[in-house]
């Protein structure tokens, strides 16, 4: 028998090709750096991704960068996929995803599955941003402390 069906012309979109190419590197990056290297190399590199951002997603990650350095100083600053992040042990904790990357709808806080913000049987590890206000900044910080164990 033969197969008749066409492959995908396009599995993946510009931006998701870009963001993985830009985790290859950031792997590859981060592998030869000694701790005080990488988190200065971390911090140019978070600072260089918010700059490219649009509003309002460029005045949200400047004060979630803010947060997470004050609420969990010892998480070490770094890009994942090209987005602001932040790891432990050198596995990501926690990411934010600008919806102008991908054209979301609104920007995402995530968190991976090294985050023990286990609640139960089944709890949330993204939030959607649309706004940070006193409520939600208050939320994210007890989140980024819980995620830092």
């Amino acid at each position: 028998m033969v197969d008749t069906k066409k492959p995908a012309a396009n599995v993946w979109s510009d931006a998701e090709k870009s963001a993985m190419k830009a985790g290859a590197r950031e792997k590859k990056a981060s592998s030869k750096r000694d701790p005080a290297a990488e988190r200065e190399d971390g911090e140019r590199d978070i600072r260089a991704a918010i700059a490219k951002m649009p509003e309002p997603d460029h005045g949200m990650a400047e004060r979630l960068h803010e947060l997470v350095t004050e609420t969990a100083p010892e998480l070490m600053p770094r890009t994942y996929y090209g987005m602001p992040a932040y790891s432990k042990a050198g596995k990501t904790i926690l990411f934010f995803k600008p919806k102008s990357k991908f054209k979301d709808r609104y920007s995402t806080l995530g968190f991976e599955t090294i985050a023990p913000l286990d609640d139960g049987p089944m709890f949330p590890c993204a939030y959607a941003l649309m706004e940070l206000t006193p409520d939600v900044e208050k939320r994210i910080a007890e989140l980024v402390k819980k995620a830092a164990g």
